[in-house]
């Protein structure tokens, strides 16, 4: 079974077809493929690749923008509605004041 170069033939098939797989799953994936003395080959940046890279901090940075108005609104569904009810009856009274300030002003200018 283990005798001949049937067997030996055998082992260099495995090895081949082994390197095959290994060279197409990382292609497939986009990684960096393996050369013939097993070092690999770096995968040239082009203009698209930049403008991925420059669409992807893009996106992080909405991401991240997004992720403080969530934690916002989780805050305000989780407060007590008697605080933010408070808190609205409060800035109406600010607006209220600034909008009574600005035309007692204006009167004081005619």
């Amino acid at each position: 079974m283990f005798e001949g170069p049937a067997f030996v033939i055998a082992i260099i098939a495995l090895s081949i077809g082994g390197w095959l797989a290994n060279n197409w799953i990382r292609a497939k994936h986009g990684y960096a493929l393996e050369d013939e003395w097993g070092g690999k080959t770096s995968l040239p940046d082009t203009k698209a690749n930049e403008a991925l890279k420059a669409e992807n901090a893009e996106l992080r940075e909405q991401l991240a923008h997004f992720a403080d108005r969530v934690k916002v609104l989780e805050r305000i569904v989780t407060d007590k509605s008697i605080n933010v009810a408070a808190q609205i009856e409060a800035l109406r009274d600010e607006s209220e004041i600034k909008a009574l300030g600005s035309t007692t002003r204006e009167k004081e200018a005619k």
